[in-house]
């Protein structure tokens, strides 16, 4: 299988890539909420108590460097930053959708 190189990573499938951009614990939901509207730190924060600080800020700067979500920096006091999906963000929408159609076929086997 042939190395994929890009943005200073290499990868040994497209698997691999893909998951690195939207794979873990909080990249998916987080996408999923900003495609419902842009919100603000404060805001994803509240929507995911069981974050950290730490782990948020992270998760926003992966995507942001992986041009999946905009961070727009307001010039007031106080300063206030609103983060939204890009273009490619947004694209993965209809791949979350399905990802929940999945699982709620998935957990009727169960029921």
């Amino acid at each position: 299988m042939k190395k994929i190189n890009l943005k200073d990573y290499e990868y040994d499938s497209v698997i691999s890539l893909t998951l690195h951009i939207i794979g873990g614990k909080w990249k998916i939901p987080i996408i999923w909420s900003l495609g419902v509207k842009p919100m603000r730190y404060g805001e994803l924060k509240r929507t995911f108590p069981k974050i950290t600080h730490k782990m948020l800020t992270q998760q926003l700067r992966d995507m942001e460097k992986d041009e999946m979500i905009n961070r727009k920096v307001y010039s007031q006091v106080p300063p206030k930053v609103e983060y939204s999906l890009t273009l490619l963000g947004k694209s993965v929408l209809p791949v979350i959708e399905m990802f929940i159609e999945w699982g709620k076929e998935y957990r009727k086997v169960f029921e």
